[in-house]
């Protein structure tokens, strides 16, 4: 086992005028460094397409993931799903990538475009087997992982993208992998490298796609700590135990509330220093205690890093309000969505009373409530996440 990790971002744009996309990406992670992903495009579009995409994800990666063999998933998808009336054909087309160990790649490939690896910047040409199973010609490879590896799968509407505007025979393949090693060459996560290619995508077909539209980034980088504090402890006895092993770990360190970076300053004997630079935004301005990292406000600052991971998670529309700016909460959300892979937050259980709801509850503590949301939301980041309640 080495200290590299599989980082994964998609996105997906629905066909023009349909509800429900017919792409379907399906992420199974499990703590001994192997990663399933699948991106599976349903025949046409809309709600059979999406059926199809999800039947064929669900099925295979979960199978993959407990250990069976590529032949018996795709031999149980075709006996599963229910066949085309029209095309004669019972699953959707799909992507594999089965990263084993956090060392190699498995990539198995069924009339998907062809997944693009990126390597040291530039387009690397990996070699290939072809199977036959079902009648179906499979396409096989294995790849002995480097860091910084970027793998770049999609569905057949980012080639297709531009075809009826931009471009006679769509979005060539050779044009994508040289937009891709631009971007790649931005040290972006893998799920804004994702969002701007299918972003580009959209913007080929004129915001009105003619086909479902996904892409898939596998970003392979090593393993990053990183550690937040948020909140005085219920106990104050347990102050000097809980920040002892707050800055006993390693990686940077964030600590979150004006109690708390109080109790911190006095911790560490040093002076708190107030920044007056506010950004508009409505978060308050940061302040600086020599030994940490990043010392935000608490509550509203950490309420609007939840609001971004919402967003980052869907559509990542926000990207650009929190990428660029110097607030308290932009630059926790690059520090956790971008940079950290595995991350301890300390939450100090200490009740204020100007953080209750008057429409709940009086034991209803709204700085738990938003714990629990970052947490969720990190951890469908693909983070590791330990939150330690004092």
């Amino acid at each position: 086992m080495n200290d590299l990790c599989a980082e994964v971002g998609y996105k997906s744009i629905n066909h023009y005028g349909e509800e429900l996309c017919g792409d379907r990406v399906e992420i199974i992670e499990s703590n001994n460094g192997s990663t399933v992903v699948v991106l599976a495009d349903g025949l046409g579009s809309g709600v059979k397409a999406n059926i199809l995409s999800t039947l064929t994800s669900k099925i295979i990666s979960t199978m993959l993931s407990a250990g069976l063999p590529i032949e018996e998933c795709v031999s149980t998808v075709a006996e599963t799903l229910p066949v085309c009336s029209e095309r004669k054909v019972a699953y959707s087309t799909f992507t594999i990538i089965h990263i084993k160990d956090n060392e190699t790649a498995e990539i198995i490939q069924y009339d998907n475009p062809k997944v693009i690896l990126i390597r040291d910047g530039d387009n690397y040409d990996y070699p290939t087997t072809v199977m036959n199973i079902e009648d179906k010609k499979i396409l096989k490879s294995t790849v002995f992982l480097k860091e910084g590896d970027v793998f770049v799968a999609m569905s057949d509407g980012c080639p297709h993208a531009g075809a009826e505007n931009k471009y006679n025979f769509g979005w060539k393949r050779e044009d994508i992998i040289g937009y891709m090693e631009a971007l790649v060459a931005g040290e972006y996560t893998a799920k804004n490298l994702s969002t701007m290619l299918v972003d580009e995508c959209d913007k080929l077909y004129d915001n009105q796609p003619a086909d479902d539209t996904t892409a898939c980034v596998i970003k392979i980088r090593k393993r990053v700590p990183m550690n937040v504090l948020f909140g005085p402890p219920l106990n104050r006895d347990d102050t000097n135990r809980m920040l002892s092993l707050f800055f006993s770990k390693e990686g940077k360190h964030i600590v979150c509330g004006g109690t708390t970076s109080s109790i911190v300053a006095k911790y560490l004997r040093k002076k708190i220093t107030f920044s007056t630079d506010f950004e508009p935004g409505g978060v308050p301005p940061i302040s600086y205690i020599d030994g940490v990292d990043l010392v935000t406000e608490g509550v509203l600052t950490v309420n609007k890093v939840v609001e971004y991971a919402k967003d980052y998670l869907g559509e990542n529309k926000l990207f650009e309000h929190w990428n660029f700016k110097k607030d308290g909460a932009s630059q926790i959300c690059r520090l956790l969505f971008e940079e950290a892979t595995d991350i301890n937050i300390f939450v100090g259980t200490a009740i204020n009373p100007a953080h209750q709801n008057p429409n709940h509850p009086a034991s209803f503590n709204i700085k738990l409530k938003i714990v629990s949301d970052l947490e969720a939301c990190l951890v469908k980041m693909g983070k590791r996440v330990k939150v330690n309640y004092y």
